[in-house]
């Protein structure tokens, strides 16, 4: 039983834990508090980028002398007459490899708004380093320039990196390669050329401003997106950037507002010692908005 002293150090050891609590509380607050604020600013200067469609709906007549397997994507996405994608608002949950050399896997939940004329997104995600502490990432391409900023709590800054040459490259490629999702951007019609591989691949190139992209497109039995490769992209190491292959695959596609698109997905650095995922999510909801016809 309990002497009288004991029960003292109990009760200040409780108040203890229990001040610790309301800080910690306090703190997870308030990080989101002003971490939200910062994300409303920056979708703010996503949709104040957006500009007007030149078409409102796919023409399958637009496929006319792409490539066999590029064909057969489309057909298998999209039907004639889809609206096109003006933007897309994405939940996914999954898991997200923290290091660069080890294998670091944490939990994340994400909300990710992308707009598809000009090309840009914003991918505003929560890490769970530990039980309670996550890590706010703001990961975003934006009128031509790239954006990147991690915060523990939303409030001490870990990385930030934001308007170089070679980010802005790396986030347009994302935008791209993650189009399986917003398979509309993908046409002749929304800037996209296509150039024959061979009967289950092509190459795509994009141009947004002064970037121009090309990546490697590979295709399912089926038709649908497989994997999506780029042969450089630079990747945080140590604080250093340095390049190396990237890839993304896609599987398990749905059907949700006429289009074909997948459910779950995982991204990979192509390293010389092997692949080296870092990114594996599941789709929760995808809530998309469509062109409006050009005015006349």
């Amino acid at each position: 039983m309990p002497q009288p002293a004991d029960m003292v150090w109990i009760k200040w050891l409780a108040f203890f834990i229990a001040a610790l609590t309301l800080l910690g509380g306090a703190l997870v607050a308030y990080g989101s508090w002003r971490w939200n604020g910062a994300s409303t600013a920056l979708r703010a200067r996503l949709e104040a980028a957006r500009a007007p469609h030149s078409v409102a709906r796919f023409d399958a007549r637009e496929l006319e002398g792409l490539p066999a397997p590029v064909q057969r994507y489309f057909r298998a996405a999209l039907t004639d007459g889809q609206a096109i994608v003006a933007a897309v608002s994405i939940r996914h949950a999954g898991t997200f490899n923290m290091s660069a050399a080890a294998e670091q896997w944490k939990p994340f939940t994400s909300q990710q708004r992308v707009i598809t004329q000009r090309p840009g997104f914003d991918w505003d995600a929560r890490v769970m380093m530990f039980p309670g502490v996550p890590v706010h990432v703001h990961d975003a391409y934006i009128a031509g320039a790239g954006y990147l900023h991690g915060a523990v709590l939303g409030l001490v800054t870990v990385v930030n990196v934001a308007d170089t040459p070679e980010l802005a490259r790396g986030e347009l490629m994302r935008f791209f390669a993650e189009a399986a999702w917003y398979p509309t951007a993908l046409l002749p019609s929304q800037g996209v050329r296509w150039e024959a591989v061979d009967d289950s691949s092509a190459h795509a190139t994009l141009t947004d401003g002064p970037l121009t992209l090309k990546l490697l497109f590979r295709f399912t039995a089926e038709g649908l997106i497989d994997t999506v490769r780029a042969e450089s992209r630079g990747r945080l190491v140590d604080g250093k950037t340095v390049t190396a292959p990237w890839q993304g695959r896609y599987w398990r596609y749905a059907r949700q507002d006429g289009m074909r698109v997948p459910q779950e997905g995982e991204v990979a650095w192509l390293l010389a010692e092997g692949e080296k995922p870092y990114w594996r999510g599941t789709t929760l909801s995808a809530t998309y908005e469509f062109a409006n016809p050009p005015a006349q």
